[in-house]
């Protein structure tokens, strides 16, 4: 087993730098969060593998300032495996690629029927890694040897990977579709906070009531500080079915909550003034929520035959069309073109139906250029086929 060890200082991270400065080719890049043990979502782990180099593994808490790390690879290709999942760690560290080479995005584009970055490296380099501490607390310390050993095989092949998929890619003639996503991931804005984060809490449909579901944001409320506090995932503190559950049991006084069986969690005693008080602002607020949640104007589609029969009918003509083209493509269709872009446009479509009209309404809901290349002709097609579909129909409906 290589031995490796974890750079913790400024002049270390340094050398590191400068080591990598002097590779050849793309950087293979990694984040290691502790996701289900912290609050937070930052990198508590930063692997880097360059050709000439090797590969290094840092700590951004314990060095603070990774700008060195920056202006070494700042020009170069990085390679990720699910970019949009680690660029925002990344970013919180100063770390911005200028362009990137995303190893799962491309196997999605490719059609692999798995996409995990243990499949894609069997798949494209025969080698089989062992995925045994992806769900480990990388902000504990110190690491275990056989951890950081797992943490550097996901960057020790990834450029090997990468040159697979690259004429992959070619063979398919993927190339350019490839370069378009991965841009559009790279320079994705992070999205909006939600305007009711708090309806996310699991089981919130069992609870009835304006008020209820008031008690329930306070709650819920109260542990997003406490937890963002201590830099603990709110569920472990107290879990959602533990919450729900005091709202379902509305507890008279501080000592009923107490005595709430299913009230669990490392901090629903340790913390009970904290979730007493959260029931008792709940129970006064005067701003009592709706009983559903705000949404974007647009009901499910299973309602769509009743609400909007034409944009029903768009949305049936067209999905089996985008499928088949996918099909043919060789790429999952959400790749393709995403359910809920088509959903709108199929909602709300353009005055006069074209392939331009559509092209321009997809690109306004985030579409990119080959994804409308691709499908505004057959998505116009469809939509003009459901208008002709439902003129046929004679008014009796037989």
């Amino acid at each position: 087993m290589t031995e490796y060890d974890v750079i913790a200082d400024r002049d270390s991270a340094a050398e590191a730098a400068a080591a990598l400065a002097a590779g050849t080719g793309p950087v293979a890049v990694d984040v290691e969060r502790a996701s289900g043990f912290r609050y937070s979502q930052r990198a508590y782990l930063i692997q880097v593998f360059r050709r000439g180099a090797g590969v290094f593994l840092f700590d951004p808490p314990a060095i603070g300032d990774l700008s060195p790390l920056q202006d070494a690879i700042g020009d170069l290709e990085w390679v990720l495996h699910a970019a949009s999942q680690d660029l925002p760690s990344l970013r919180e560290d100063g770390l911005e690629p200028p362009r990137i080479f995303d190893t799962e995005l491309a196997a999605r584009l490719l059609g692999h029927e798995r996409v995990g970055l243990g499949a894609v490296v069997e798949d494209t380099l025969g080698i089989a890694l062992a995925k045994a501490h992806s769900a480990a607390d990388w902000s504990t310390r110190p690491l275990p040897q056989s951890w950081l050993e797992y943490a550097a095989l996901d960057v020790l092949h990834l450029i090997d990977v990468r040159d697979a998929l690259v004429a992959e890619l070619a063979e398919q003639g993927k190339t350019a579709f490839a370069e378009e996503e991965f841009e559009a991931v790279r320079v994705r804005p992070p999205k909006p906070p939600r305007e009711e984060p708090w309806r996310r809490l699991s089981g919130l449909h069992s609870v009835r009531g304006r008020r209820a579901l008031a008690i329930a944001r306070a709650l819920w409320t109260a542990r997003e500080e406490f937890a963002r506090e201590e830099d603990v995932s709110p569920g472990r503190l107290v879990p959602d079915r533990a919450l729900v559950a005091a709202v379902a049991a509305n507890p008279a006084t501080k000592a009923d909550l107490a005595r709430v069986k299913d009230f669990t969690g490392r901090a629903s005693r340790a913390q009970l003034d904290r979730w007493w008080a959260a029931i008792e602002a709940g129970r006064a607020d005067p701003l009592l929520p709706s009983e559903r949640g705000s949404g974007d104007g647009m009901p499910p589609p299973r309602a769509w035959a009743d609400r909007n029969p034409p944009a029903d009918a768009r949305l049936k003509a067209a999905r089996p069309a985008v499928e088949a083209q996918a099909a043919e493509l060789g790429m999952p269709t959400e790749n393709l073109l995403t359910p809920d872009t088509l959903r709108r446009v199929a909602w709300s479509p353009p005055a006069e139906i074209t392939p331009e009209t559509v092209g321009a309404a997809l690109a306004e809901h985030g579409a990119r250029g080959w994804q409308i290349a691709q499908t505004a002709q057959v998505i116009a097609a469809a939509f003009v086929e459901s208008v002709h579909a439902a003129e046929d129909v004679p008014e009796d409906g037989s």
